[in-house]
């Protein structure tokens, strides 16, 4: 456990002096729960988002995209049930305010959840107040004065934009069935527990679809279509650079499925703070349709082409979370390894992000040994060409050892260097990040063997 939070503090430590992710508004003391993504946390986390929507949206005959507004009309949420039924039970401390979910409280403890006011506060072993139930929307209004006008919310999720949407989908663009509505997009939930980095915030990023079936004949019907998605998740997890055995499948049994499932399977990561949910994947029947039909008045059903029957589409949901997905990925690529120094015989703790080279922020950097003015000339017009097609990053400052090393901790799979042998012979040096090998490849064959490598 030790070695797993040293490990969870580098990686914090590293995130922020490398740029990938930096404490929110620290100048002002922070606010809790939020981060901003740096310069290369948000080209890793665009890199995400575009594997995803490649694979399950570009690269399929059977689903569509959009983007649904933050703000949507309350009855929405009102339908869906958040406003009700959004809510997690929570507790008072009676002597230092401060306040806990009390389901964490009675799992931390092993205790029913009516026993927690029993407790001592974790903080200053005060007395807890009785749990109460406490919902997750963020609240506003809309207009100068809000007195004036009903709340609306921010959204606690991206999938009723979804469902509002299908008949709008169906009309425009001859959807038939069964087929899928993929979005991605920030979601916020008032959330009062400590957030253990970028596993629990109140703003944060969600991809989602929602795949559309017909009401099955029997089980054996939507099993076959739920187990092929969950088929695709785990190759997905896969392509992350994230080992089976850091997953593992949690079937949601009995009392704890949600009402409107009929199947439910968690996917959780072992991060360095427990097994937490990464991904979800659940069959929610046609609940969600048949909701906002009710709500609304306005048809939701779709017509068979073949029989002209019409029915409430049943739907399965395969969830990820982007910012669990970044997180579990970084943890999964951070390696340290003894390697040797500059001096002979004297080796070093290297930290290197063994990132898969698609989602790499900085696919290839481009290195000149000096800065002396002709080799900066060529290693310039060598990275010009190479960020036609890749991602490329030019460095200049320091050693060449630091400047690998550099590399490394951004997880740069291949570093460019031009010497001055370089103009001479027409070559430059090419370093593996993960082997650390150097090969000498010509100027004229290096966009090539890029494209081939990454």
């Amino acid at each position: 456990m030790q070695k797993k939070e040293n490990k969870m503090e580098k990686l914090v430590s590293l995130a922020k002096r490398r740029g990938f992710v930096y404490p929110g508004s620290e100048i002002y003391g922070g606010l809790a729960n939020t981060w901003d993504y740096g310069p290369y946390g948000v080209q890793l986390k665009k890199n995400i988002i575009d594997a995803w929507w490649r694979r399950f949206v570009e690269n399929r005959l059977d689903m569509v995209g959009m983007d649904s507004a933050i703000f949507m009309n309350p009855k929405v949420w009102e339908a869906s049930g958040h406003v009700d039924n959004f809510t997690d039970p929570l507790v008072d401390c009676k002597e230092c305010k401060e306040r806990f979910r009390a389901d964490h409280l009675a799992e931390e403890n092993g205790v029913a959840l009516d026993e927690v006011a029993k407790l001592p506060c974790p903080n200053c072993k005060g007395e807890l107040t009785e749990p109460r139930t406490f919902n997750l929307m963020f609240e506003t209004h809309i207009g100068p004065v809000s007195s004036d006008n009903k709340p609306v919310y921010l959204r606690g999720e991206i999938a009723q934009g979804m469902f509002v949407n299908f008949k709008n989908v169906i009309d425009t663009m001859r959807m038939k069935l069964p087929f899928g509505i993929a979005q991605y997009g920030k979601a916020f939930r008032n959330e009062i527990t400590a957030g253990n980095y970028l596993f629990r915030q109140i703003e944060f990023n969600l991809m989602e679809f929602e795949y559309f079936i017909a009401p099955p004949k029997s089980d054996e019907d939507w099993q076959k279509v739920f187990e092929e998605w969950l088929g695709e998740m785990k190759e997905w997890i896969r392509s992350l650079g994230i080992k089976d055995d850091e997953v593992y499948f949690h079937e949601i049994e009995g009392d704890d499925l949600a009402h409107y499932s009929k199947r439910t399977v968690d996917i959780e990561y072992h991060y360095p703070f427990g097994l937490k949910e990464l991904y979800g994947l659940a069959y929610r029947t046609d609940h969600d349709l048949k909701n906002h039909m009710e709500a609304s008045g306005a048809d939701m059903r779709y017509t068979d082409p073949n029989t002209g029957e019409k029915y409430l589409p049943h739907v399965i949901e395969p969830s990820f979370g982007i910012d669990r997905t970044f997180l579990a990925t970084i943890l999964s690529a951070y390696d340290e390894e003894e390697a040797p120094t500059a001096n002979d015989g004297e080796v070093e703790t290297r930290v290197v992000m063994r990132l898969p080279k698609h989602l790499a922020p900085v696919q290839v950097a481009v290195l000149p040994l000096s800065k002396k003015e002709p080799l900066q000339v060529k290693a310039k017009e060598i990275a010009k060409a190479i960020g036609q097609k890749q991602r490329i990053e030019y460095d200049e400052s320091g050693s060449i050892g630091k400047r690998y090393r550099r590399q490394d901790e951004i997880g740069t799979p291949y570093c460019v260097t031009v010497d001055f042998d370089t103009l001479e012979d027409g070559a430059v040096t090419v370093r593996d990040r993960d082997t650390m090998r150097q090969d000498r490849v010509a100027i004229v064959e290096l966009y090539d063997w890029l494209a081939r490598n990454l």
